[in-house]
């Protein structure tokens, strides 16, 4: 397990810098196995903590995803550039912490594969294209090329490239299927684009809801 102050996606690439002793330990371990589309690891986010450090993280979110690992570059001071892809979701159910590196006791969260009205689609599409040329003023575009045509990765396309708060990323993770997570997308993202309307920022929603204070 390589739980992350950040929520993955499965279809999604994440690159990584291992530096840690014990993820550098579970680079090695990978690196051992064979047969590259058995070097898989686990990754929840943190939900209280650090991802490093003695006392690390506190608390984590029980579903995560199952990643492997695709392209490794070790450095002369032992630690590693690696790349990772997400596979599928996974449910956290027990942390073991004893040995070289974090072991997880996971289960297996089926993928649901019902069919996803158009509407909800060209919804979710509009409202990105929306969002995304707000987005473009502000920070850039926050994805190269086009979306895909497929209801599913283009759910999960969505949740990966929009900058949102910890907790409704945790959501979009969460959401039962497609569908779900098209209709949750589009309600955060209209929520984000009348909040950028106020005040300019990433995520403005989260700003929105902070506290102002004047010290």
């Amino acid at each position: 397990m390589f739980p992350l102050n950040a929520v993955l996606y499965p279809g999604v690439s994440v690159p990584l810098h291992v530096f840690e002793d014990r993820y550098r330990a579970l680079v090695h371990h990978l690196l051992r196995t064979d047969d590259p589309s058995r070097r898989l690891f686990g990754s929840v986010a943190i939900r209280e903590g650090y991802e490093v450090g003695d006392h690390g993280n506190q608390s984590l979110y029980r579903v995560g995803v199952r990643l492997q690992l695709t392209d490794v570059e070790a450095r002369p001071d032992g630690t590693f550039d690696i790349v990772a892809v997400g596979r599928d979701r996974i449910q956290l159910d027990r942390l073991l912490t004893s040995g070289d590196y974090p072991v997880g006791e996971v289960t297996l969260l089926p993928g649901q594969e019902a069919e996803v009205p158009a509407e909800i689609v060209e919804q979710a599409r509009a409202t990105f294209t929306a969002y995304r040329h707000v987005l473009r003023s502000i920070a850039g575009d926050p994805l190269q090329g086009d979306l895909p045509s497929d209801p599913t990765y283009l759910s999960w396309t969505l949740a990966a490239c929009t900058p949102l708060p910890m907790g409704e990323r945790q959501q979009l993770l969460e959401a039962s299927d497609a569908a779900e997570r098209l209709v949750l997308v589009t309600e955060l993202l209209r929520a984000e684009l009348r909040a950028m309307n106020v005040i300019t920022s990433l995520p403005a929603t989260e700003v929105a809801r902070t506290k102002w204070s004047p010290n």
